[in-house]
């Protein structure tokens, strides 16, 4: 009887300790939450682990990790990683998916393609690769959508935004994650009346386009719920759109102008509470109880109050929403009135600047960030304010934005591990407690 009671806890424990992979942008629930346990809870003098380094080239991108591999995008060339391009280029390079073992990262397989770069910061590609179902979607900074056999690095499909829907490259590069949601993949191509596409996940086959922007921004698709109905929300340099993800048949629009197209944070829905927000304080906090109208608007954006997400997504809890506003400020926000509740530089070394930048990943009750000054820190939010507990250096700034030295990625985490990058290596880091 004791034995049995001993295996049925270790079966327990066993069960309980079973990690989430992270095989997409923010997670495998797209809520930047790690549901990890038995995490180091202060680092060490000298830094945490790091189990191993891997050569890689440019780019932003950030890692997806799935069934014990490493994914990744980057930009083979000659191009100056230092320096800053705020305007079209013309780089010819190798743009690459790349495939690591997650344990040792040594490189399993690599899918390349000869690519033009027109954008400005050409460094590499933004958008994190999507693992589902044994394959790996990728797109690049210049419109390329590839599906791929995530074992082997094979090509299954491929789509073109250029050739396929006459969309125009973004002057910042395409940067909207696609994602899959059932047998759909959804994504943001541009096109005229077809600023999104719902595509077959398994052949790429078009299924329904919808909606024609000015420019597509740089948001990602994403899909909640209202009153049980699903809608697909699409935020583009000019509004927010809800669809029907079925047919693409649009529920609401709720216009937002971005300044010089910079649709890029994804929009929240937080129980009734509605958020959206961008560049040069402009923002709208709003509800959305009904399922066949749009959002009523509360408040919009202004000097004294909203919060002004660039490169970062925020995130809602209770009755704020925080995040990394354009000038690196750190901000706690009421929803309900867009009330500056506080604010700190904390978290990216006390210095503003323009689009200074902090990932937040949430885990138990505490948030993990990691800054483009390559930093990891543990630290803890509310309403009452913002207490840092541990912070460490884990790589190197190789690029730069704002007349500094930047490292711009969105870590992953899986396996009490930390993968993230630069443009010269791919790191992974121990969090585990000893």
């Amino acid at each position: 009887m004791r034995y049995g009671i001993s295996l049925l806890i270790t079966v327990v424990s066993i069960q309980l300790s079973v990690a989430d992979d992270w095989p997409q942008w923010m997670g495998p629930k797209r809520d930047n939450i790690w549901r990890e346990t038995g995490l180091i809870e202060k680092f060490p003098a000298g830094g945490p682990k790091i189990f191993w380094r891997t050569k890689v080239a440019g780019g932003y991108t950030g890692p997806a990790v799935a069934n014990g591999r490493v994914y990744l995008g980057d930009f083979v060339s000659s191009v100056d990683v230092k320096a800053e391009v705020y305007e079209r280029t013309n780089h010819q390079g190798t743009e690459r998916v790349l495939c690591f073992d997650e344990k040792t990262g040594k490189q399993l397989w690599a899918f390349e393609y000869p690519m033009r770069y027109t954008i400005s910061f050409p460094n590499g590609p933004r958008v994190t690769p999507c693992v589902n179902d044994g394959r790996v979607y990728f797109l690049g900074a210049e419109g390329r959508l590839t599906c791929l056999d995530a074992e082997k690095g094979t090509l299954i499909w491929q789509k073109d935004y250029q050739k396929d829907y006459g969309a125009k490259t973004p002057l910042w590069g395409f940067a909207g994650h696609p994602f899959v949601d059932g047998d759909k993949l959804y994504a943001i191509t541009g096109g005229d009346g077809a600023c999104v596409v719902a595509l077959d996940k398994k052949t790429g086959k078009e299924i329904w386009r919808a909606l024609t922007a000015e420019q597509p921004g740089y948001s990602s698709p994403s899909i909640i719920e209202v009153g049980g109905q699903k809608q697909l929300l699409v935020f583009h340099a000019t509004s927010i759109n809800a669809l029907d993800p079925e047919t693409g048949k649009k529920i609401w629009t709720e216009p937002l102008k971005a300044s010089s197209g910079s649709a890029i944070m994804v929009p929240i829905l937080h129980g009734d509470y509605f958020f959206v927000g961008c560049y040069s304080q402009i923002c709208k906090g709003m509800k959305l109880t009904a399922k066949d109208t749009k959002p009523e608007v509360l408040w919009s954006g202004k000097s004294s109050s909203g919060l002004y997400p660039v490169n970062t997504q925020p995130f809602a809890e209770g009755e704020h929403v925080y995040g990394i506003c354009q000038d690196g400020e750190l901000r706690c926000v009421e929803l309900a009135t867009g009330k500056r509740v506080w604010e700190t530089l904390e978290p990216v070394g006390g210095k503003k600047g323009q689009c200074v930048t902090a990932n937040i990943v949430r885990n138990g009750d505490r948030c993990i960030l990691f800054n483009d000054m390559g930093e990891i820190l543990f630290a803890k939010m509310s309403p009452k304010g913002y207490t840092e507990l541990s912070r460490a250096k884990v790589i190197e700034p190789t690029g730069h934005s704002g007349g500094r030295d930047v490292v711009l990625c969105a870590p992953a985490y899986a396996n009490k591990r930390m993968f993230v990058r630069n443009d010269k290596e791919l790191i992974c880091v121990s969090l585990a407690n000893q």
